[in-house]
Protein backbone atom coordinates (compact mmCIF):
# COMPACT_ATOMS: atom_id res chain seq x y z
CA UNK A 1 0.00 0.00 0.00
CA UNK A 2 2.52 2.57 -1.22
CA UNK A 3 0.18 5.34 -2.34
CA UNK A 4 -3.43 6.27 -2.34
CA UNK A 5 -4.92 3.04 -0.99
CA UNK A 6 -8.03 3.71 1.02
CA UNK A 7 -8.42 2.02 4.39
CA UNK A 8 -11.66 0.47 5.63
CA UNK A 9 -12.69 3.66 7.37
CA UNK A 10 -11.49 7.21 7.75
CA UNK A 11 -9.54 7.55 10.99
CA UNK A 12 -9.30 11.35 11.15
CA UNK A 13 -10.87 14.22 9.20
CA UNK A 14 -9.07 15.46 6.12
CA UNK A 15 -8.25 18.74 7.87
CA UNK A 16 -6.01 16.82 10.30
CA UNK A 17 -3.91 15.35 7.50
CA UNK A 18 -1.88 18.32 6.30
CA UNK A 19 1.80 18.32 5.35
CA UNK A 20 2.65 20.74 8.14
CA UNK A 21 0.79 18.64 10.70
CA UNK A 22 2.39 15.43 9.45
CA UNK A 23 5.97 16.67 9.37
CA UNK A 24 6.19 19.39 12.02
CA UNK A 25 3.94 17.90 14.69
CA UNK A 26 4.13 14.15 14.15
CA UNK A 27 7.30 13.09 12.31
CA UNK A 28 10.03 15.57 13.24
CA UNK A 29 8.29 16.22 16.58
CA UNK A 30 10.61 19.05 17.70
CA UNK A 31 8.69 19.53 20.96
CA UNK A 32 10.04 16.12 22.00
CA UNK A 33 13.21 15.54 20.03
CA UNK A 34 14.97 18.88 20.60
CA UNK A 35 14.56 19.06 24.41
CA UNK A 36 15.57 15.42 24.78
CA UNK A 37 18.62 15.79 22.51
CA UNK A 38 19.67 18.97 24.30
CA UNK A 39 19.53 17.49 27.82
CA UNK A 40 22.82 15.52 27.82
CA UNK A 41 24.56 18.24 25.81
CA UNK A 42 23.83 20.87 28.46
CA UNK A 43 25.23 18.63 31.18
CA UNK A 44 28.38 17.86 29.19
CA UNK A 45 28.92 21.55 28.41
CA UNK A 46 28.48 22.48 32.07
CA UNK A 47 31.05 19.89 33.13
CA UNK A 48 33.47 21.12 30.47
CA UNK A 49 33.09 24.66 31.82
CA UNK A 50 33.81 23.39 35.31
CA UNK A 51 36.99 21.66 34.15
CA UNK A 52 38.04 24.49 31.80
CA UNK A 53 37.80 22.46 28.59
CA UNK A 54 34.76 24.15 27.05
CA UNK A 55 34.79 24.39 23.24
CA UNK A 56 31.84 25.80 21.32
CA UNK A 57 32.18 24.13 17.93
CA UNK A 58 32.61 20.49 19.08
CA UNK A 59 29.66 20.88 21.46
CA UNK A 60 27.46 22.47 18.79
CA UNK A 61 28.33 19.93 16.10
CA UNK A 62 27.91 17.10 18.58
CA UNK A 63 24.43 18.34 19.45
CA UNK A 64 23.46 18.73 15.78
CA UNK A 65 24.75 15.25 14.89
CA UNK A 66 23.03 13.72 17.91
CA UNK A 67 19.69 15.34 17.08
CA UNK A 68 19.90 14.35 13.41
CA UNK A 69 20.69 10.73 14.27
CA UNK A 70 17.87 10.69 16.83
CA UNK A 71 15.48 12.14 14.24
CA UNK A 72 16.60 9.61 11.61
CA UNK A 73 15.83 6.83 14.08
CA UNK A 74 12.41 8.30 14.81
CA UNK A 75 11.60 8.51 11.09
CA UNK A 76 12.86 4.97 10.56
CA UNK A 77 10.54 3.84 13.36
CA UNK A 78 7.56 5.36 11.54
CA UNK A 79 8.79 3.94 8.22
CA UNK A 80 8.86 0.42 9.64
CA UNK A 81 5.54 0.78 11.46
CA UNK A 82 3.70 2.00 8.35
CA UNK A 83 5.18 -0.70 6.12
CA UNK A 84 4.76 -3.60 8.52
CA UNK A 85 1.59 -2.53 10.35
CA UNK A 86 -0.32 -0.30 7.87
CA UNK A 87 -3.64 -0.87 9.66
CA UNK A 88 -2.34 -0.19 13.16
CA UNK A 89 -4.13 2.73 14.84
CA UNK A 90 -1.19 3.80 17.04
CA UNK A 91 -0.72 6.99 15.00
CA UNK A 92 -4.05 7.54 13.22
CA UNK A 93 -3.03 10.77 11.44
CA UNK A 94 0.05 9.11 9.94
CA UNK A 95 -1.90 5.99 8.97
CA UNK A 96 -4.57 8.11 7.30
CA UNK A 97 -1.93 10.14 5.47
CA UNK A 98 -0.37 6.87 4.30
CA UNK A 99 -3.72 5.56 3.11
CA UNK A 100 -4.43 8.83 1.31
CA UNK A 101 -1.03 8.88 -0.38
CA UNK A 102 -0.03 12.10 1.39
CA UNK A 103 2.82 10.26 3.11
CA UNK A 104 4.94 7.75 1.21
CA UNK A 105 7.50 5.28 2.48
CA UNK A 106 9.90 6.55 -0.18
CA UNK A 107 9.56 10.09 1.18
CA UNK A 108 10.34 8.85 4.66
CA UNK A 109 13.34 6.94 3.32
CA UNK A 110 14.68 10.08 1.63
CA UNK A 111 14.20 12.07 4.85
CA UNK A 112 16.10 9.42 6.81
CA UNK A 113 18.97 9.51 4.31
CA UNK A 114 19.01 13.32 4.43
CA UNK A 115 19.32 13.30 8.23
CA UNK A 116 22.16 10.80 8.13
CA UNK A 117 24.01 12.64 5.37
CA UNK A 118 23.77 15.92 7.29
CA UNK A 119 24.99 14.16 10.44
CA UNK A 120 27.90 12.70 8.45
CA UNK A 121 29.01 16.22 7.47
CA UNK A 122 30.12 16.73 11.09
CA UNK A 123 32.47 13.74 10.94
CA UNK A 124 35.54 15.35 9.25
CA UNK A 125 35.86 18.11 11.86
CA UNK A 126 35.05 15.91 14.85
CA UNK A 127 37.47 13.24 13.60
CA UNK A 128 40.15 15.89 13.17
CA UNK A 129 39.85 17.15 16.75
CA UNK A 130 38.79 13.98 18.58
CA UNK A 131 40.12 11.03 16.56
CA UNK A 132 38.57 7.63 16.02
CA UNK A 133 36.84 7.35 19.45
CA UNK A 134 34.30 9.98 18.42
CA UNK A 135 33.46 7.87 15.36
CA UNK A 136 32.94 4.82 17.58
CA UNK A 137 30.57 6.79 19.79
CA UNK A 138 28.72 7.98 16.68
CA UNK A 139 28.32 4.43 15.40
CA UNK A 140 26.98 3.32 18.79
CA UNK A 141 24.46 6.18 18.71
CA UNK A 142 23.46 5.34 15.15
CA UNK A 143 23.00 1.66 15.94
CA UNK A 144 20.88 2.45 18.99
CA UNK A 145 18.72 4.92 17.09
CA UNK A 146 18.13 2.79 14.00
CA UNK A 147 17.53 -0.46 15.91
CA UNK A 148 14.59 0.78 17.98
CA UNK A 149 11.89 -0.67 15.72
CA UNK A 150 13.87 -2.25 12.88
CA UNK A 151 17.00 -4.12 11.96
CA UNK A 152 18.20 -7.36 13.52
CA UNK A 153 18.01 -6.06 17.11
CA UNK A 154 14.63 -4.27 17.15
CA UNK A 155 15.01 -3.87 20.91
CA UNK A 156 11.68 -2.06 21.43
CA UNK A 157 9.92 -5.34 20.63
CA UNK A 158 11.62 -6.98 23.60
CA UNK A 159 11.02 -4.21 26.13
CA UNK A 160 14.66 -3.08 26.24
CA UNK A 161 14.06 0.54 25.20
CA UNK A 162 14.25 1.93 28.73
CA UNK A 163 17.68 0.37 29.32
CA UNK A 164 19.06 1.51 25.97
CA UNK A 165 17.74 5.07 26.35
CA UNK A 166 19.06 5.28 29.93
CA UNK A 167 22.57 4.33 28.81
CA UNK A 168 22.58 6.41 25.62
CA UNK A 169 21.22 9.65 27.08
CA UNK A 170 22.69 9.21 30.55
CA UNK A 171 26.20 8.03 29.73
CA UNK A 172 27.19 7.83 26.05
CA UNK A 173 25.90 11.25 24.94
CA UNK A 174 27.40 13.10 27.92
CA UNK A 175 30.77 11.40 27.56
CA UNK A 176 30.79 11.96 23.79
CA UNK A 177 30.20 15.72 23.97
CA UNK A 178 32.57 16.27 26.90
CA UNK A 179 35.29 14.17 25.26
CA UNK A 180 35.04 16.04 21.95
CA UNK A 181 35.37 19.38 23.75
CA UNK A 182 38.33 18.24 25.85
CA UNK A 183 40.10 16.74 22.82
CA UNK A 184 39.67 20.03 20.96
CA UNK A 185 41.13 22.06 23.84
CA UNK A 186 44.03 19.68 24.56
CA UNK A 187 44.80 19.05 20.91
CA UNK A 188 45.31 15.42 21.91
CA UNK A 189 42.47 12.91 21.99
CA UNK A 190 44.53 10.45 24.04
CA UNK A 191 44.93 13.00 26.84
CA UNK A 192 41.20 13.76 26.65
CA UNK A 193 40.39 10.08 27.14
CA UNK A 194 42.89 9.68 29.96
CA UNK A 195 41.59 12.68 31.87
CA UNK A 196 37.85 12.00 31.72
CA UNK A 197 36.54 12.98 35.18
CA UNK A 198 34.72 10.21 37.07
CA UNK A 199 31.53 12.26 37.38
CA UNK A 200 31.09 12.36 33.59
CA UNK A 201 29.82 8.77 33.81
CA UNK A 202 26.92 9.56 36.14
CA UNK A 203 25.87 13.22 35.89
CA UNK A 204 23.54 12.48 32.99
CA UNK A 205 21.71 9.63 34.73
CA UNK A 206 18.95 11.68 36.44
CA UNK A 207 18.11 13.41 33.14
CA UNK A 208 18.10 10.01 31.45
CA UNK A 209 15.66 8.80 34.11
CA UNK A 210 13.23 11.59 33.21
CA UNK A 211 13.70 10.86 29.51
CA UNK A 212 12.89 7.22 30.25
CA UNK A 213 9.67 8.43 31.85
CA UNK A 214 8.67 10.00 28.52
CA UNK A 215 9.26 6.66 26.83
CA UNK A 216 7.22 4.79 29.45
CA UNK A 217 4.36 7.29 29.16
CA UNK A 218 4.34 6.77 25.39
CA UNK A 219 4.27 3.00 25.97
CA UNK A 220 1.28 3.46 28.25
CA UNK A 221 -0.54 5.36 25.50
CA UNK A 222 0.39 2.74 22.89
CA UNK A 223 -0.21 -0.35 25.02
CA UNK A 224 -3.04 -1.77 22.91
CA UNK A 225 -1.24 -1.02 19.65
CA UNK A 226 2.00 -2.55 20.94
CA UNK A 227 0.11 -5.66 22.04
CA UNK A 228 -1.31 -6.08 18.54
CA UNK A 229 2.21 -5.75 17.09
CA UNK A 230 3.59 -8.39 19.42
CA UNK A 231 5.85 -5.92 21.24
CA UNK A 232 6.71 -6.83 24.82
CA UNK A 233 7.18 -3.40 26.36
CA UNK A 234 7.05 -3.05 30.12
CA UNK A 235 3.51 -1.66 29.93
CA UNK A 236 2.42 -4.66 27.83
CA UNK A 237 4.18 -7.34 29.89
CA UNK A 238 3.55 -6.03 33.39
CA UNK A 239 0.62 -3.65 32.97
CA UNK A 240 -0.19 -0.05 33.77
CA UNK A 241 0.56 -0.44 37.47
CA UNK A 242 4.13 -1.42 36.63
CA UNK A 243 4.48 1.56 34.29
CA UNK A 244 3.21 3.96 36.95
CA UNK A 245 5.55 2.44 39.54
CA UNK A 246 8.50 2.68 37.13
CA UNK A 247 7.79 6.37 36.50
CA UNK A 248 7.65 6.97 40.24
CA UNK A 249 10.94 5.16 40.89
CA UNK A 250 12.73 6.99 38.07
CA UNK A 251 11.37 10.33 39.28
CA UNK A 252 12.53 9.63 42.83
CA UNK A 253 15.98 8.71 41.53
CA UNK A 254 16.20 11.92 39.48
CA UNK A 255 15.42 14.11 42.47
CA UNK A 256 17.63 12.16 44.89
CA UNK A 257 20.62 12.31 42.51
CA UNK A 258 21.64 15.94 43.32
CA UNK A 259 22.18 14.92 46.95
CA UNK A 260 24.44 12.10 45.76
CA UNK A 261 26.38 14.48 43.48
CA UNK A 262 26.77 17.03 46.27
CA UNK A 263 28.06 14.42 48.70
CA UNK A 264 30.25 12.39 46.33
CA UNK A 265 31.74 15.02 44.03
CA UNK A 266 31.80 18.13 46.18
CA UNK A 267 29.45 20.32 44.14
CA UNK A 268 28.14 23.51 45.70
CA UNK A 269 24.56 23.95 46.90
CA UNK A 270 23.69 25.13 43.37
CA UNK A 271 23.53 21.44 42.43
CA UNK A 272 20.13 21.37 44.14
CA UNK A 273 18.62 23.77 41.58
CA UNK A 274 16.75 20.96 39.76
CA UNK A 275 14.62 20.47 42.87
CA UNK A 276 12.73 23.58 41.76
CA UNK A 277 11.06 21.41 39.12
CA UNK A 278 9.83 18.79 41.61
CA UNK A 279 6.25 20.19 41.81
CA UNK A 280 6.01 19.91 38.03
CA UNK A 281 7.19 16.30 38.19
CA UNK A 282 4.56 15.53 40.83
CA UNK A 283 1.91 17.12 38.60
CA UNK A 284 2.90 14.81 35.74
CA UNK A 285 2.69 11.75 37.99
CA UNK A 286 -0.78 12.82 39.13
CA UNK A 287 -1.84 13.26 35.50
CA UNK A 288 -0.74 9.70 34.75
CA UNK A 289 -2.84 8.31 37.56
CA UNK A 290 -5.93 9.71 35.84
CA UNK A 291 -5.31 7.08 33.14
CA UNK A 292 -7.03 8.96 30.33
CA UNK A 293 -5.25 8.86 27.00
CA UNK A 294 -5.55 12.61 26.39
CA UNK A 295 -3.85 13.34 29.71
CA UNK A 296 -1.21 10.66 29.07
CA UNK A 297 -0.36 12.36 25.77
CA UNK A 298 -0.19 15.73 27.50
CA UNK A 299 1.99 14.19 30.21
CA UNK A 300 4.36 12.90 27.51
CA UNK A 301 4.93 16.40 26.10
CA UNK A 302 5.28 17.85 29.58
CA UNK A 303 7.73 15.10 30.47
CA UNK A 304 10.03 16.07 27.60
CA UNK A 305 10.11 19.68 28.75
CA UNK A 306 10.61 18.59 32.35
CA UNK A 307 13.70 16.63 31.28
CA UNK A 308 14.96 19.74 29.46
CA UNK A 309 14.47 22.21 32.31
CA UNK A 310 15.75 19.75 34.91
CA UNK A 311 18.90 19.30 32.80
CA UNK A 312 19.29 23.04 32.34
CA UNK A 313 19.13 23.67 36.09
CA UNK A 314 21.43 20.72 36.80
CA UNK A 315 23.88 22.12 34.25
CA UNK A 316 23.90 25.47 36.05
CA UNK A 317 24.57 23.70 39.33
CA UNK A 318 27.43 21.74 37.76
CA UNK A 319 29.05 24.78 36.17
CA UNK A 320 29.03 26.96 39.30
CA UNK A 321 32.41 26.56 41.10
CA UNK A 322 32.37 24.91 44.50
Amino acid sequence: METGQTGPERLVPASAVTRRRIWADLLLYPAHTLPIAAAPVMIAVALSLRHHVFAVLPALLGFIASWLIHTAGLLYNYHELLLRYPDNREHPELVQAYWDGELRSTTLARAIIACLVLAALTIPYLWEVAGWPVAVLGVIGLAASMSYAGGPLEYARYGLSEIVFFIMFGVVAVIGIYYAEAASVFGDWRKALATLPPEVWVLGLPSAALIDNVLIIDDMCDREADTSKGWRTGAVRFGIRWALAACLVLTCFAYAAPFWFWWEFGFSAWIFLPLITLPFAILILRMLHSRTQAQELDASARGAFLAFFYSLLLAIGIAVPS
